[in-house]
């Protein structure tokens, strides 16, 4: 992959830049990475042209606070197409990368002709999930992310795949073990502090696409699906937890396809 750096958001931020054609921008989500994304790049780049971003203090992403909310990330976002010079893109945040996607299409819904929400959710966090990103954030603060990430891993998949997917699970640890300290409790902390951004699904016109996995264990296909309106594609991935990248990464790539063809 053609990975390439800029100074955004007065640091480093590291991402893809592969194919022409219309652009599109990929979002990892938590404990993440633009490599989330290699199995279906290649297949997009053919008619498009992909940017996948490491988001703040994950891969090769650096941080210039300790905190970053999802606006902040999103801004950075902005940073980057402004860079790079698009006038108009289409946006694919997966979990962590859906919340700053919904803060994008608030805050600069003119750069984006449709945008997309993979295994995540226009919800805000339960109180009990605010709980427990405060717990997680002090276990990781206590002892380092090893275990952390590794639990999580598995939790990412289905159950029903654990078997299967023993080589993908291994490689989403070895990416998120790229998180910093610091970049797993600032994300940790934007996650807990979004607001419900439901309205947000309610009010645009722009064409909206909310994938869902099946066996998802992190965001049930009933949390993302949310909102119904026309201009709301649904799309349930078969036999697919939280990862369809790496589970089902076919299917995946045709229900982005069949959305960007609508666009």
């Amino acid at each position: 992959m053609n990975t390439q750096k800029i100074k955004a958001a007065d640091t480093e931020i590291s991402f893809y830049d592969e194919g022409k054609g219309k652009p599109i921008v990929l979002i990892h989500g938590f404990a993440g990475g633009k490599e989330y994304w290699d199995k279906i790049i290649p297949v997009l780049a053919k008619e498009n042209r992909v940017i996948a971003v490491d988001l703040h203090g994950h891969g090769e992403s650096g941080m210039a606070k300790d905190h970053y909310s999802v606006e902040d990330m999103a801004g950075t976002i902005k940073e980057l197409i402004d860079h790079l010079r698009l006038e108009e893109v289409t946006m694919f945040g997966h979990s962590l990368g859906g919340y700053i996607t919904l803060a994008f299409a608030e805050l600069y819904p003119q750069y984006l002709n449709g945008f997309s929400l993979v295994h995540s959710t226009a919800n805000a966090d339960s109180e009990e999930a605010k709980k427990g990103r405060d717990a997680n954030s002090e276990k990781i603060q206590e002892e380092g992310p090893g275990s952390f990430i590794d639990g999580l891993s598995k939790k990412l998949f289905s159950p029903d795949n654990l078997e299967l997917n023993m080589d993908e699970i291994a490689e989403t640890v070895k990416i998120g073990l790229k998180t910093s300290v610091k970049g797993l409790v600032s994300a940790l902390a934007a996650m807990k502090n979004r607001p419900d951004r439901n309205y947000v699904l309610e009010e645009t016109e722009l064409p909206v696409l909310l994938i869902a996995g099946e066996l998802d264990q992190i965001v049930p296909p009933e949390k993302t699906f949310t909102v119904d309106k026309p201009n709301i594609h649904k799309y349930i991935i078969k036999n697919s937890g939280h990862m369809s990248m790496y589970e089902q990464p076919n299917d995946l790539v045709k229900a982005m396809h069949d959305f960007l063809a609508k666009l």
